[in-house]
């Protein structure tokens, strides 16, 4: 072979030398790090300016409502918020029987949906957790979260408000069929599958030599859930619980069209009521008068607030069971 095709002088080119190549190559894994380095920095920065971002936001919504409710607090101070009428006719605007309403509305759902949620729960985690089955009451429990919510309403109208009224009728009661026993069985249906999903992932994250070692002990099935399931996944049960809650205090079509939409504080669990959040859907548009508006802002503002209360109480309880 010539030694000019060698050299590359043939083809107009010049081969590098072997130092040449070694000093490319280790410029290359020096520079190689060098930018992961800043490729993980710019990442970092775009994570924290998110997280701001989000805060600033939920700041914002705060100050907002604040500021809108500023006209109702000045007209009535601090008593609206147990005041018990709501009359807009006279101007008086009190927020006690919403208040109620919600929170009766949301833990008797919780109440009601908490046995279903834990027990589909452990049978897809536990019991069931692969095959068509497990697949296809997955997706179900999923398809439940992902209906929207006035379809809901639709239903409980049709098919829900007429066995209640039956209900009523047999304990004693005014069978009006809308009320808060309505609402609280709609919601519970429809907070279900949050706590449901949430339990089921943390049953199938436990370890299965924790439960392996209790069955070499003699433990039955029932006895493992009940004493190596449960404890494990106490917090993570809690959490889905708490999720449901927040679900159900914000809900709004569903819990309009099916609550009565009164504004009397409930003398029981069948009587017609109304809830912050449906109070706010049904009556913003007929608000024509400043200090109405605010009030009816204000009314959000109190929705937010005991939102905030009862997911950082959670959250204690959470960080509770967690360290035992």
């Amino acid at each position: 072979m010539p030694k000019s095709i060698i050299s590359g002088t043939a083809v107009g080119l010049r081969v590098p030398s072997y130092r040449e190549i070694m000093d490319k190559l280790r410029l290359k894994k020096l520079a190689r790090p060098y930018k992961q380095i800043r490729w993980e920095d710019f990442f970092r920065r775009s994570l924290a300016i998110i997280a701001l971002v989000l805060v600033v936001l939920v700041m914002g919504i705060f100050i907002t409502l604040i500021i809108e409710s500023i006209p109702c607090l000045k007209a009535l101070g601090i008593k609206y918020l147990w005041g018990k009428t709501w009359n807009p006719v006279t101007n008086e605007y009190g927020a006690w029987p919403f208040l109620l309403g919600t929170l009766l509305t949301s833990f008797l759902a919780l109440l009601i949906s908490i046995p279903f949620s834990y027990a589909v729960a452990i049978y897809l985690g536990e019991y069931n957790p692969t095959g068509w089955l497990s697949s296809f009451l997955k997706n179900t429990v999923e398809l439940i979260a992902a209906v929207p919510s006035v379809i809901y309403g639709f239903w409980a109208l049709v098919v829900l408000v007429p066995m209640v009224r039956v209900i009523e009728i047999k304990v004693g009661v005014a069978p009006y069929g809308v009320g808060i026993f309505t609402a609280s069985i709609i919601l519970a249906i429809m907070i279900i599958p949050y706590a449901a999903s949430l339990g089921r992932e943390m049953i199938r994250i436990v370890p299965q030599s924790l439960k392996e070692g209790a069955y070499s002990l003699g433990a039955t099935r029932y006895e493992v859930i009940r004493s190596v399931i449960l404890p494990y996944t106490k917090s993570g049960l809690f959490a889905g619980v708490l999720l449901s809650l927040g679900r159900a205090l914000g809900e709004t079509m569903a819990v309009t069209m099916v609550i009565g939409n009164t504004s009397i504080i409930p003398t029981n669990i069948f009587a017609p009521g109304n809830t912050m959040a449906s109070v706010i859907a049904s009556q913003f548009t007929e608000a024509d008068r400043t200090v109405y508006l605010s009030a009816l802002i204000e009314l959000g503002l109190v929705l937010f607030l005991v939102t905030v209360v009862i997911n950082m109480v959670g959250k204690r309880i959470i960080k509770r069971f967690t360290r035992e």
